[in-house]
């Protein structure tokens, strides 16, 4: 009788913790699938960002800004006090095989090719090109008598290097070299330069040859 009750009892304890390991089980099993499940959600409905070139799609787009350096730049904010300059112009390629830049570019940026393997962020490929810049404030090389920038434009001055060759100058004089000559009209070829004319200057563009008189 003590044996048969003793096995029941047996039982009813197994039983019984059967029934707590099940009643366990259930909620924790529960859960866990409702926390895997909230993981996923969470994944797909807010995933890692990934970064594009610059601030927008292309690196350096037109109205996008750069930072100066000496030896390399980044694109930065046109509103962060590191903007130097603001993208005029921006083509693939290189300047010798492309469009010319605006005549009152200041500088230009060259951009090197960066494929998406050798991006550092793997965030995609930029391709050759370069982006005419102009800077965000005074002084400005590039406007007409301004000394500089990668155009010579009507209103421009120059001085004699020999053999034929002219280099730009600053018009008022303060660019380390005296003025010898202005550009004062650009003509589509010589002859329709005036009598005044004392120097062809290349332009290229539309209107190639730079009518300039003495100073």
């Amino acid at each position: 009788m003590r044996e048969r009750c003793s096995v029941g009892a047996v039982c009813a304890l197994l039983a019984l913790l059967a029934a707590l390991l099940t009643g366990c089980s259930g909620p924790a099993s529960g859960a866990g699938g409702g926390g895997e499940e909230d993981g996923r959600l969470g994944t797909a409905v807010s995933p890692s960002p990934s970064r594009t070139s610059g601030y927008g799609a292309v690196f350096l787009a037109v109205d996008e800004c750069s930072s100066f350096g000496t030896t390399s730049f980044t694109e930065v904010a046109c509103t962060g006090e590191r903007a130097a300059a603001r993208v005029v112009a921006r083509h693939d390629g290189t300047v010798a095989d492309g469009p010319q830049c605006p005549g009152t570019t200041d500088f230009v940026l060259h951009i090197s090719e960066q494929s998406q393997v050798s991006d550092e962020d793997g965030d995609g490929a930029i391709p050759q090109g370069y982006a005419c810049m102009r800077n965000l404030g005074p002084p400005h090389p590039g406007d007409p008598g301004g000394g500089g920038g990668p155009r010579t434009i009507v209103g421009d001055c120059v001085y004699g290097l020999g053999d034929g060759q002219v280099r730009e100058t600053a018009c008022d004089g303060q660019g380390g070299k005296k003025p010898e000559y202005k550009v004062t009209k650009a003509v589509g070829e010589r002859t329709q330069c005036p009598l005044s004319t004392a120097l062809y200057v290349q332009l290229g563009g539309e209107h190639p040859v730079g009518c300039a008189r003495a100073l």
